[in-house]
């Protein structure tokens, strides 16, 4: 998994009889997302509900049933698994799994008025990875563009799921987040939230 060497580097201190998990153990551990489940949050006064669905191919199913009333949805992507493979069937490149779900949801007559927000996550492993590892040996890469820096490969991904979005006047919020960094991802969300609210002010036509 991706937080292996994490976990092998506090191996001492997992080992240890009074071990307690961290705040940073619990966001480095990793659980499949199996069925639907739903959180209400208050964040700065203001509620959200979030609809947390399954990303396997077993789930997708269930996606559509729970899409009533929802005003964005928020699409998260590994940003660093360009050259990997799907776990359904290991031969199925990850990125281009992605682009064909975002494709189909993107697109779907129920979201035509949505907002979407892209996450490209894991972009402290997308970095690591591209000392390495070129996107151009897994992906037709722009000429001109760095395929083994970070902000080039952002900005290639972002225009490869950008380009699948029919309906032009759906916006696309872009975002590169690190999920372990929580200042990165307080960061993030509040502009997500700002966003949001802006939105549901507009449709209410108060701005």
């Amino acid at each position: 998994g991706d937080s292996t060497e994490y976990f092998f580097q506090q191996l001492k201190t997992i080992a240890t009889p009074d071990y307690l998990p961290s705040k940073q153990d619990v966001l480095c551990s990793r659980k499949a997302t199996r069925g639907i489940h739903e959180y209400d949050l208050l964040v700065k006064k203001v509620p959200f509900k979030f609809v947390d669905v399954g990303g396997q191919r077993s789930q997708r199913t269930k996606w559509f049933q729970c899409f009533d009333e929802v005003t964005t949805v928020l699409f998260l992507v590994s940003s660093h698994a360009f050259d990997m493979t799907i776990v359904e069937d290991r031969h199925t490149n990850c990125l281009d799994e992605s682009l064909s779900v975002f494709s189909v949801i993107g697109n779907h007559r129920a979201f035509r008025r949505l907002s979407f927000v892209l996450f490209l996550n894991k972009a402290d492993l997308l970095e690591e990875k591209l000392k390495t590892v070129s996107i151009a040996d897994f992906h037709e890469f722009p000429k001109g563009k760095d395929p083994q820096k970070v902000s080039d490969v952002y900005q290639y991904l972002v225009k490869r799921f950008a380009s699948l979005m029919r309906h032009r006047d759906i916006p696309l919020y872009h975002h590169l987040t690190t999920a372990t960094n929580t200042k990165n991802i307080e960061m993030v969300f509040e502009a997500v939230r700002s966003t949001l609210l802006e939105k549901s002010l507009n449709s209410m036509m108060l701005i």
